[in-house]
């Protein structure tokens, strides 16, 4: 190693949920994508999957997880069993003078319980928001509500889902 690959490095132990903190391997891979199609796999099978001991398996998804590559193991509730059968996208493009509040009306916008998910993004809009309504009269009311007569709010454009196909393993909802 030069100098100066020495020198670009930086000193110091990184933060915990660093994802750069060490490389993944085979292995970590492995374990992630098994966790991605299933995040309810017992450990035996998934160990199993990756060729290695179950309690090496634990180990690595608890490292994969201290070092924030793993961010969380999440249930997929079906919206439409809990009344909500309307889905809706929604872009959100905030005033020039609201960008500095962009975290701010994220974190507003998140604690909805109408919200499933919520991206910050790049382009003309600034927002890509999820939501599960009960119905169309609910959805139009959330947008007027949450969002048209929010000060920060320049403009919105809502899309209906018709249907959510996973890409891992094709089940729709």
């Amino acid at each position: 190693m030069s100098a100066e690959d020495s020198a670009s490095r930086p000193r110091g132990p990184r933060p915990p949920n660093d994802v750069r903190r060490a490389p993944l391997d085979r292995i970590d891979l492995i374990l992630i994508d098994e966790l991605r199609r299933d995040a309810r796999i017992p450990n035996n099978a998934l160990a199993a999957a990756a060729g290695i001991a179950p309690s090496t398996a634990l180990g690595r998804v608890r490292s994969l997880v201290e070092r924030g590559v793993i961010r969380g193991f999440h249930a997929e509730i079906d919206p439409e069993a809990l009344g909500q059968g309307i889905q809706a996208m929604i872009s959100v493009r905030l005033q020039a003078d609201a960008r500095k509040r962009i975290s701010e009306f994220g974190k507003q916008i998140a604690a909805l319980e109408e919200v499933l998910n919520i991206y910050f993004i790049a382009g003309a809009d600034d927002f890509l928001i999820q939501i599960a309504t009960v119905d169309t009269a609910a959805l139009r009311n959330f947008v007027v509500d949450n969002l048209s007569a929010h000060p920060a709010v320049a403009a919105t454009e809502t899309i209906l889902i018709f249907e959510h196909v996973r890409p891992r393993n094709g089940t729709a909802y």
